[in-house]
């Protein structure tokens, strides 16, 4: 049996991403893999590429990714671009947009938010038709075939469903939370590249981690939009409709 710890939606926020991959290492896993919008909304997004680099052996590109990675005439984009530098910006630029995977008997699909875009926002409470479709194959994933089970980040909501007898996940933010004031990840176990049926376990984990110097941290930086992002950490509210996640 092996485990695979899955994050996303770190979005500069490098507190947070360092205590959940302490939390990853004290459980002695070593593959991870990362669902996207590592960048925006937080103060350091250069930091936070550089870490998942360093850490996530397979790595997919989030809305955030893609927003940033392109020249832009937005004051938030032109920020982001200036911090980050021209090679983490190729980076970005380079990531596949998803990850695809036996184990335990199970076909694995992994993506940012859904499987035909970046920027098709799906959430738990969304009509069961529209959850469905997360199963589903597009041109832009590798296999032509349905998904036993679909996992994805972009909502900042950790949950799981089971749907016509296949199961939908969400791990969850580590940066940018919306349900908890807690990063969240998720640790899958089982017989990895095997397509032979054996136990498969889901574990979501939650990390407390150290609000207030992320606070500082985003204060320090004069990055835009300070206010809504400060109170989204210590509040897991979200900041309101039409701002994307």
């Amino acid at each position: 049996m092996e485990k695979i710890a899955i994050i996303s939606d770190i979005h500069g926020n490098v507190p947070a991403l360092e205590a959940v991959l302490a939390d990853i290492h004290g459980r002695n896993i070593t593959r991870i893999f990362c669902l996207g919008d590592i960048v925006g909304k937080g103060p350091s997004s250069d930091l936070a590429v550089d870490l998942v680099k360093k850490h996530c052996e397979e790595v997919v590109m989030g809305n955030w990714d893609e927003f940033i990675g392109r020249p832009s005439e937005i004051a938030v984009v032109q920020w982001h671009r200036e911090l980050l530098g021209q090679d983490r910006l190729n980076y970005l630029n380079s990531l596949p947009f998803s990850i695809e995977f036996w184990m335990s008997g199970k076909f694995i699909r992994l993506f940012h938010a859904s499987p035909r875009s970046l920027n098709e926002r799906v959430q738990p409470w969304d009509d069961y038709e529209q959850r469905l479709s997360l199963f589903l194959s597009s041109g832009l994933c590798k296999e032509p075939i349905m998904a036993d089970i679909a996992g994805y980040g972009d909502v900042h909501n950790a949950y799981l469903q089971h749907l016509d007898g296949r199961t939908l996940l969400n791990v969850g933010s580590v940066g940018n939370p919306l349900d908890l004031t807690q990063a969240s990840y998720l640790v899958m176990e089982g017989r990895y590249q095997d397509r032979a049926l054996a136990p498969l376990n889901l574990q979501f984990v939650r990390v407390p981690y150290d609000i207030e110097l992320a606070v500082q941290q985003a204060q320090e930086s004069h990055m835009p939009d300070l206010e809504p992002y400060i109170k989204e950490l210590r509040t897991a509210e979200y900041r309101g409709k039409g701002v994307d996640h």
